[in-house]
C-alpha cells in the first residue's frame, strides 16, 4: 500500500509539474501571436530586402514554424514576392560590390544577402526553383571567386552563416561549407577576441586602438547576439560530419560563457558588455539575441542546463516584463547603428524591426525550453 501511495504522489508530482511547463509555454505564446500581430498590423506595406527587414522575418519565420499560423507564412511570402526573391537586385556582376552600401550593385555585400535565408525557409515549406533561384545565382557567384574577406563585421555572421548552412541543406553542394568556414576565417582574424571569448563589431574596434568611456574593451551587445545567434542557427542546418563541427561549437560554448558573465543583474545585457557605464541600461535586442542563443544551446544539449537557467530565465523575465508593452510594442531597442553610443536614448518608445524579429526567436526558443 505504501508503494502505491508513494507511486501516486510521484505520479500527481510529475503531472503538476508537466501541466505548469505547458502553461507557461502557452502563456510564451500567446507573447508571441501578441508581438506579432501588433508589428504585422502596423506595417501592413512591405518594404525592401535590406538587413533590417529580412532579420525580423527569420523572426516571423521562427514564429510560423513554432505556431503554424497561416498569416505569418502569408506575410513572409508577399514580402518575398514584393522583392521579386532578390536582395540587392543589378544583373550585372561587373558592378557587384560588398563594401557598405545600399546600392542596387551591393549584391554581393551580406546584409543584402539576410533575405535568402526567409527564401530559403520559404522554400523549404513549398519547393519551387524560383524562389532560392536568385540567392543560388548570388552565392555561387561569390563562392567562385577567389576573396574570402565577404565578411568584416560581426552582423555579417548572422546575415550570411545561416544562407551558407540553408543552401547547402537543399543544394548538397559541398562549396557552401567550404566557403562558410573560409569566410569564418577571416572574420575571426580581424575581430574575434580569444581573451575575451568574443567578437568586436569589426576592425576599428579592436582593442586597444579603441577602448570604452572607462578603458575597457568594447564589446557591442547587438553584434555579438548576432553572432551567438549565427552559430545556434548554423549549427542547427550543419551535418554531424562536417569537419568543422566541433570547433563550432566550442566557439558557441566559449561565447556562452563569456555572454553570461556579462549579464546585469535585471536580466539585460548593456549595449557595451563588459563597461556597462558606457552606455548604461538596457537593451532588448542584443538581449533577445542572446536569449535564444542560449536557450537554443540548452535545448539542444550544447550548453547544461543547471549553469545556464538563471541566466536565461532572468534574460525572459526582463524581455517579458520589461522590454514587453501591454499592447504588443517590443521597447528598449537601440536604434540602427554599429556601436554602443554614450548618451543615446533607448527607452520604452524605442522599437524596431530587427528587434521585434529577435524578440520573436528568443519567444520561440522560450516555448521549447519550457517543455524540456
Amino acid at each position: 500500500m505504501k508503494t502505491s501511495i508513494w507511486g501516486i504522489t510521484l505520479l500527481s508530482v510529475f503531472l503538476f509539474i508537466s501541466c505548469n511547463q505547458k502553461n507557461e509555454a502557452d502563456e510564451i505564446i500567446e507573447i508571441i501571436h501578441k508581438v506579432n500581430s501588433h508589428w504585422q498590423s502596423a506595417h501592413p506595406e512591405h518594404e525592401n530586402s535590406f538587413w533590417h527587414r529580412a532579420a525580423y522575418h527569420t523572426g516571423n519565420m521562427e514564429a510560423w514554424l513554432l505556431t503554424k499560423k497561416p498569416e505569418y507564412l502569408t506575410y513572409s511570402t508577399a514580402w518575398a514576392e514584393h522583392n521579386e526573391w532578390k536582395g540587392a537586385n543589378s544583373d550585372n556582376k561587373d558592378e557587384w560590390k560588398y563594401s557598405y552600401g545600399e546600392t542596387n550593385e551591393h549584391v554581393l555585400f551580406g546584409d543584402y544577402q539576410t533575405c535568402f535565408q526567409v527564401y530559403a525557409d520559404l522554400y523549404t515549406v513549398e519547393p519551387a526553383e524560383f524562389k532560392i533561384a536568385r540567392a543560388r545565382e548570388v552565392m555561387e557567384y561569390q563562392m567562385s571567386t577567389e576573396n574570402n574577406d565577404y565578411w568584416w563585421w560581426a552582423d555579417g555572421l548572422y546575415m550570411v552563416m545561416p544562407v551558407m548552412t540553408r543552401l547547402h541543406k537543399i543544394t548538397q553542394n559541398p562549396l557552401y561549407l567550404k566557403k562558410l568556414h573560409e569566410y569564418l576565417m577571416y572574420a575571426d582574424s580581424i575581430m574575434f577576441d580569444e581573451e575575451a571569448g568574443l567578437y568586436y563589431r569589426d576592425a576599428k574596434y579592436v582593442y586597444p586602438k579603441h577602448k570604452s568611456a572607462n578603458g575597457m574593451k568594447d564589446f557591442w551587445a547587438r553584434g555579438d547576439g548576432w553572432v551567438l545567434a549565427a552559430f545556434a542557427r548554423v549549427l542547427n542546418d550543419l551535418p554531424q560530419t562536417d569537419q568543422y563541427r566541433n570547433m563550432y561549437i566550442e566557439r558557441f560554448r566559449t561565447m556562452a560563457k563569456a555572454v553570461a558573465a556579462s549579464q546585469q543583474p535585471e536580466g539585460y545585457w548593456t549595449r557595451s558588455m563588459l563597461d556597462p557605464e558606457h552606455a548604461p541600461g538596457p537593451e532588448t535586442s542584443g538581449t533577445a539575441f542572446f536569449t535564444y542563443g542560449l536557450a537554443w544551446g540548452v535545448n539542444n544539449g550544447f550548453l547544461d542546463k543547471e549553469t545556464y537557467k538563471p541566466i536565461i530565465d532572468k534574460a525572459w523575465k526582463y524581455l517579458s516584463t520589461v522590454a514587453l508593452q501591454p499592447d504588443g510594442k517590443v521597447g528598449y531597442v537601440q536604434p540602427i547603428g554599429e556601436r554602443a553610443i554614450p548618451g543615446q536614448v533607448v527607452d520604452v518608445n524605442s522599437t524596431a524591426d530587427f528587434g521585434v524579429g529577435a524578440f520573436l526567436l528568443a519567444a520561440c526558443e522560450m516555448v521549447r525550453y519550457k517543455l524540456q
